[in-house]
């Protein structure tokens, strides 16, 4: 046996340990991972106010304190507000649940000669046995319901948390971060972070913006249709479908069709239909324009990095993948060589090859042969001559 194959042998045995080691601790610890992200791209998007509000004097702890404050306020505010009028709703839906059912029990009797009355349907549905095993279920799933929620305020306080940390010390972070690196290197990592802050302002400014122009196109039907506590509605449609990704659409549009029903049954359908209408015209013709010009990347870019955040990190992906992109693409642009483009119809884009450009090809390549057929000719007339005579 060669005397290093031992060696090699626990080396390599080592290096396995080590691997299985790193994968089992990444994946225990994926979530806080997942968090620290989230947290350092909310302290990105923050960084700006809090650099002004520095910038006058006010030490960072205390202006990253006010910014967390001034969020956290409006969304309580918010959640009480949708709260009590959810509630309104709700206790209004049950106090006319019996006429709603009437209402549709006599036009299924109209419409289909039936004899139904409302007393048979609640007494058949008081005794079904789907209704018993949906209580069943609920009653037993109140536990789980809890520790979800109550999980989800823990992820919701750490990732708060970090994101506090990482705007208060910006400057020490930056700071330890740099001391590890050559000058060189601490310049290429400052303008990173600093294209960083633009480029997450940017992409929450583009979805402020299209919130903006959603809660507002809603507000306007919800106005029309006479939908109570439009205001609400209409800033639970652009905050939910702007900022939630994936989901948010159709969680934005439920409540509205809920509280229009609650109204006139036809409402809802109307509220449906200016969802899915308004929806595509989001996606198509205001989503690119705005998300381009913000955060300054192709809309197929910005579309197609949506749907690979989304494929690697869910949610969370296809909340940060524009503005990680986005990030990217201007940081690799300085240091990428540019050259002057030829100016080439086909560069240009206005070269049309068509049946005109055939003929024309086709032309030119008849008029360059003729001058060599006339001269063919030419030298071959001597040689005949003498033969004539």
């Amino acid at each position: 046996m060669p005397r290093w194959l031992p060696r090699a042998m626990v080396l390599a045995l080592t290096l396995y340990a080590c691997l299985q080691l790193g994968s089992w601790a990444f994946h225990q610890l994926i979530g806080l991972l997942m968090n620290i992200l989230i947290a350092f791209f909310l302290a990105l998007a923050i960084e700006p106010a809090v650099g002004r509000m520095a910038a006058r004097g006010m030490r960072r702890g205390l202006a990253t304190f006010l910014v967390f404050f001034g969020v956290l306020a409006a969304g309580i505010g918010f959640v009480v507000l949708l709260g009590s009028m959810l509630a309104d709703q709700i206790v209004t839906m049950v106090e006319d649940f019996p006429k709603y059912l009437d209402s549709v029990i006599s036009w299924i009797n109209q419409t289909f000669h039936t004899e139904l009355s409302r007393v048979e349907v609640q007494d058949s549905l008081l005794r079904s046995d789907w209704l018993r095993k949906y209580v069943q279920n609920s009653a037993s799933g109140v536990l789980d319901v809890s520790a979800t929620v109550l999980g989800g305020l823990f992820k919701l306080l750490t990732i708060f948390l970090f994101s506090f940390y990482f705007a208060a010390d910006g400057p020490r972070l930056r700071r330890g971060l740099c001391s590890v690196l050559p000058p060189a290197k601490q310049t290429e990592v400052l303008r990173a972070w600093e294209i960083a802050v633009d480029k997450t302002g940017g992409y929450l400014y583009s979805r402020g913006l299209m919130a903006l122009v959603s809660g507002f196109s809603h507000y306007v039907l919800l106005e029309i249709l006479g939908v109570p506590y439009a205001p609400a509605l209409a800033v639970w449609v652009g905050l939910v479908s702007q900022f939630i990704p994936t989901i948010g659409t159709y969680l934005a549009g439920a409540l509205p069709m809920l509280i229009a029903f609650t109204v006139n049954p036809w409402y809802a359908v109307w509220v449906l239909g200016f969802v899915v209408v308004y929806q595509q015209f989001e996606n198509y013709v205001l989503q690119p324009k705005l998300t381009a010009r913000t955060v300054d990347i192709h809309p197929a870019v910005a579309f197609g990095s949506v749907i690979a955040g989304t494929a690697l990190l869910g949610a969370v992906g296809a909340l940060i993948a524009i503005p990680a992109v986005a990030t990217l693409q201007a940081f690799l642009g300085a240091y990428v060589r540019r050259y002057d483009v030829t100016d080439d119809p086909r560069v240009q884009g206005h070269h049309k090859r068509g049946a005109g450009g055939v003929l024309q090809r086709i032309r030119a390549r008849v008029v360059r042969a003729a001058p060599d057929e006339a001269e063919a000719a030419t030298v071959a007339e001597p040689s005949v001559a003498p033969g004539r005579n």
